[in-house]
């Protein structure tokens, strides 16, 4: 399965790169998100519930970053083992690029999964990941605008 999508944020690059980075933001945005701890300054591990059709399964998982080239970009490489529901492996191409406004966040993935996961159907695992990406990238929004307000309001106060 493959996804690919950008999203425009209203914060320079090297701010976003801060915040997309962070755990505790990240804990907030990703759905389902029970847990995520650093291992290292490149790995992390990670346990999430989520439901995909009829199946609902908790994913213990890990985390690595590759190819790092702060703020433009890295590799995230993923992999999580669901119990009976399955697993899922794979990576996620994350860049950020300056624009007028702030920023674009640019992501492509692909990811391979295996057991109960994988007799479900390509297309319902698809639109959920589609929805869990939108929700993740709604919930960082949410999180940049609590940042970043306080310091619209500061400076328009001067």
């Amino acid at each position: 399965m493959k996804l690919a999508s950008y999203r425009d944020l209203p914060l320079p690059r090297d701010k976003v790169w801060s915040i997309i980075n962070d755990l505790e933001v990240l804990k907030k945005c990703i759905p389902g998100c029970q847990s995520l701890e650093r291992k290292s300054d490149e790995s992390l591990a990670a346990t999430v519930v989520t439901k995909i059709g009829p199946i609902s399964a908790k994913f213990g998982g890990a985390l690595s970053f590759e190819n790092i080239k702060a703020p433009e970009s890295y590799r995230i490489v993923f992999s999580g083992q669901g119990g009976a529901a399955g697993f899922a492996k794979g990576h996620a191409d994350v860049s950020l690029e300056p624009t007028d406004t702030g920023s674009r966040l640019t992501y492509t993935s692909e990811a391979n999964i295996g057991g109960k996961l994988a007799q479900i159907g390509s297309r319902l695992i698809e639109s959920t990941a589609n929805k869990l990406a939108d929700e993740f990238f709604s919930r960082l929004e949410d999180e940049i605008k609590k940042i970043h307000e306080p310091s619209a309001q500061a400076e328009s106060s001067d």
